[in-house]
């Protein structure tokens, strides 16, 4: 199960990393000829454009919320892992618990391709999904920020963070009971981990750095030791970065 788990984890980068050629992006997401030239379509324009289509950014996200969300899950995983060795926990469960939590990411995968959509038609980000003023990454990374101090951040990253008190308190066995524990652990974490998704459309959201760098952050957040030093320092860190780009705004997409 373990393997499976984490060759589906190398999976999605891959195609991550494929898709990010396809369209011209350097590993940080900066566009060369072709992909400055799609960032500057309008997506109204009579022609078939993927990146204004549903379908194609619904699965774009849905596969970047496995290769994100999954390894976040390790520690709530190897609690449950636990739990088959010492209580009535089975591989069943197990698959529930994943199966579950999946389904609420793929969930907000749809959400926020459809978010995307409606962005992208109003003119605030480019194609490729790259804010066009910086006074709208600025604002944005200023809530993400904010949003680390909130009293609902503080109550889903507890429960992110101690996933054996969950278990516990929630127990259910087979898969059904792991499907139904897995769909409350996902929406804990999306209430949790939200913002970081959101924060693609600064520098784009098939950048490759700021997936590696808030998958980084956001297992750090779950980890038992160092979870709760990290999160408020981060708030902190992400308004002053909006700050200065409200101060010294620029001009991101096309």
């Amino acid at each position: 199960m373990w393997l499976g788990f984490y060759v589906l984890i190398l999976w999605a980068w891959w195609v991550l990393f494929a898709m990010g050629r396809d369209m011209d992006l350097d590993l940080i997401g900066r566009p060369g000829p072709m992909g400055q030239a799609m960032a500057a379509m309008d997506p109204r324009m009579d022609m078939y454009m993927p990146m204004a289509e549903f379908g194609t950014l619904f699965w774009m996200w849905a596969i970047m919320m496995a290769a994100m969300m999954l390894p976040t899950l390790v520690p709530t995983l190897r609690s449950y892992d636990d739990l088959i060795q010492s209580a009535n926990g089975t591989r069943a469960g197990w698959l529930g618990v994943l199966a579950g939590y999946s389904l609420v990411w793929v969930g907000f995968a749809a959400v926020i391709a459809g978010t995307q959509l409606a962005l992208l038609f109003g003119g605030v980000i480019d194609m490729l999904g790259i804010a066009r003023s910086g006074w709208v990454a600025g604002g944005l990374m200023i809530a993400v920020g904010a949003f680390q101090f909130s009293r609902v951040k503080e109550v889903c990253h507890g429960v992110c963070h101690a996933p054996m008190t969950y278990f516990l308190g929630h127990w259910k066995t087979g898969f059904a009971g792991g499907v139904r524990m897995g769909l409350g652990l996902g929406a804990f974490c999306v209430g949790c981990c939200w913002g970081f998704m959101a924060l693609g459309f600064v520098g784009g959201v098939m950048s490759l750095l700021w997936m590696g760098l808030a998958t980084l952050f956001m297992v750090l957040e779950k980890l038992p030791q160092i979870g709760h030093a990290v999160t408020r320092p981060m708030g902190f860190a992400l308004i002053a970065g909006g700050l200065v780009l409200l101060v010294y705004p620029i001009s991101y997409g096309g």
